[in-house]
């Protein structure tokens, strides 16, 4: 049956107030890091769900889990898709990215910062209050006193960055020892899978090792060493 004109007209009344919308108050500048905050809140919850749905038909283990075992399971699918996303984000803009080069820019390089940068962030900062919610919700089943204060000065620091625009350079190459939660979700997966000493274990265990060395070793000397280069920029900032 062919639309009429004025269910025609109506459709695209709607569709032109939802782009409005959009592009008014959810991509406006001002809106830009709250709207990331609560994209990343949004997609917790899909990858949350994701990995609850796809475990329950393809991993026969997951069945047989008591159920803070099984949120437990979930949650560290939900870290994992965040911890590559971030170190994805992360090691475009340290390594790729011309928004830090010094051959590219003049000015501070701790005050720059663009929209995509402060979205990247804000993801980030929406992962960081639904974990926390996730552990404050079943305390201490998945976390103590010290996964709290973990997230709670991880959020404060990565969204303060976001909002004020400032050190995202080196918040970034913090975020990306994120690379190592994979592995560690991996470990604790197989681990209670009850493969424990197959050699999936044991090459997950290989690579828990190098990527702590990279990303939380190498890493922070480079880190360190960028901020030697750049004193006289960080102070007016610390």
């Amino acid at each position: 049956m062919a639309m009429s004109t004025e269910t025609a007209m109506a459709i695209k009344s709607y569709q032109n107030q939802a782009e409005a919308l959009v592009k008014n108050y959810l991509l406006a500048d001002p809106f830009i890091p709250y709207t990331s905050v609560l994209g990343g809140i949004f997609a917790c919850k899909v990858a949350n769900d994701l990995t609850q749905l796809i475990s329950t038909f393809y991993i026969k283990t997951y069945n047989g889990l008591t159920k803070i075992q099984r949120i437990e399971w979930n949650n560290r699918g939900m870290s994992t898709i965040h911890a590559v996303f971030i170190t994805a984000m992360s090691l475009y803009f340290v390594f790729w990215s011309d928004l830090f080069s010094d051959q590219q820019h003049t000015g501070i390089v701790t005050l720059r910062s663009s929209q995509f940068s402060i979205v990247g962030l804000g993801v980030s900062v929406g992962y960081f209050f639904a974990d926390l919610g996730m552990i404050v919700l079943h305390y201490p089943t998945l976390g103590g006193k010290e996964y709290v204060i973990h997230h709670s000065l991880s959020t404060i620091a990565v969204a303060y960055s976001m909002l004020s625009g400032e050190m995202q350079l080196y918040t970034y190459m913090c975020l990306i020892s994120e690379v190592t939660t994979p592995e560690i979700n991996m470990r604790w997966y197989l681990d209670t899978a009850g493969l424990k000493r197959s050699a999936a274990y044991l090459i997950n265990g290989l690579a828990i090792f190098l990527a702590w060395l990279v990303a939380r070793i190498l890493l922070f000397l480079y880190m360190f060493h960028h901020i030697y280069l750049h004193y006289d920029q960080v102070t007016p900032s610390s």
